[in-house]
């Protein structure tokens, strides 16, 4: 793994070498959104790259880099999903050979995509196993190269990209969101605002369930979890890398936890508003903008949606009314302070 933190020419290098690669997703606008939100909103839409996420970039951003050796022997992943399609893909461009290690109750769709990608999938029990300890294994076993989903400096100068696109074509922000699991997609845009909108308040944004980013900001130090239960799936890391953290700990603003019945309501935005097909982590940034009660009106905000991919069957339930008004959504008092106590209004 890289010891020293990435840097915003890391970033510059790593678009370079995704150029004709990673596809440049497109800033969309949508009055509805403004209205809801109260505030001019530039989402910019992850989850139309190739795999249907950002994780492509960093994943061939890192691939990129191998010598001759290293590409003989291969890289070796763990990923509850995309991460997993993004070094699949990138392995299948590049000519290099994938082994992912993956958990057992991972979305069938991820699962499957990952396969026609040409990897080789390890599945394990999030339960009870150790997904590093696997994969670190695998890698000393078969001589590949660990590459982790987030904590690797050429990941993160990969996942920068996303924000150094939007900023490009929209100029300076007041705020950015952005979804936050490990970190690799939050370090990154530390790195780009600060050169391309240095006043931009910078939030990270994950599930209410999995808050380690946000108990780690305040802390000063990492914390790890348990694996937590939440809707985001892509979101549920139990803690950051030492590289991320450096980044979040240097440069955002906050971290902003939301429960997953925020998740809901914007997924059902997005289809309806924009016709969009958002997983729920990639609801994450416009749950915090529209929920957290941040001093937004009349501000220009960009939100990163991070991906779409979610199972059709799922996705179907979580779009449903009777899906959307269980569980926190109907809670009573107890639940209604817990949201006040996390700066959130229902």
């Amino acid at each position: 793994m890289c010891a020293a933190l990435p840097t915003y020419d890391d970033v510059v290098a790593a678009a370079s070498r995704l150029a004709g690669h990673a596809w440049r997703t497109p800033v969309l606008r949508s009055p509805a959104m403004d209205a809801w939100v109260g505030a001019e909103l530039f989402f910019k839409c992850e989850n139309l790259q190739r795999t249907g996420a950002f994780k492509f970039r960093g994943a061939f951003n890192a691939l990129a880099r191998f010598d001759a050796g290293q590409r003989r022997r291969g890289a070796v992943a763990f990923s509850g999903g995309n991460h997993a399609q993004g070094i699949a893909l990138a392995g299948q461009v590049l000519g290099i050979p994938v082994v992912v290690v993956m958990p057992r109750d991972a979305a069938a769709s991820k699962v499957e995509a990952t396969r026609a990608c040409g990897a080789q999938v390890v599945l394990y029990d999030r339960q009870v196993d150790d997904r590093e300890a696997i994969t670190r294994r695998l890698a000393e076993e078969r001589g590949m190269t660990l590459i982790p989903p987030y904590d690797h400096a050429d990941v993160i100068a990969g996942q920068g990209t996303v924000t150094r696109e939007l900023l490009e074509e929209t100029g300076p922000l007041d705020a950015l969101f952005v979804c936050q699991g490990g970190g690799g997609l939050l370090g990154g845009a530390v790195l780009v605002k600060d050169q391309l909108s240095p006043g931009c308040l910078l939030y990270g944004v994950e599930p209410q369930a999995g808050n380690h980013g946000q108990q780690s900001l305040r802390r000063g130090a990492i914390v790890h979890i348990e694996p937590p239960d939440t809707i985001a799936d892509g979101a549920r890391a139990q803690h950051l890398g030492a590289l991320t953290f450096g980044l979040i700990h240097r440069g955002v603003t906050d971290i902003v936890a939301v429960p997953d019945h925020t998740l809901r309501e914007c997924l059902r935005m997005f289809a309806q508003a924009m016709k969009l097909v958002v997983e729920p982590t990639g609801c994450l940034g416009l749950a915090a903008a529209r929920y957290a009660g941040l001093p937004l009106p009349g501000k220009r905000v960009g939100i990163i949606i991070s991906g779409g991919n979610v199972d059709l069957a799922r996705y179907a339930a979580l779009l449903s009314v009777d899906e959307c008004l269980c569980g926190e959504a109907t809670a009573g008092p107890a639940s209604a302070a817990r949201l006040q106590l996390n700066g959130i209004s229902s």
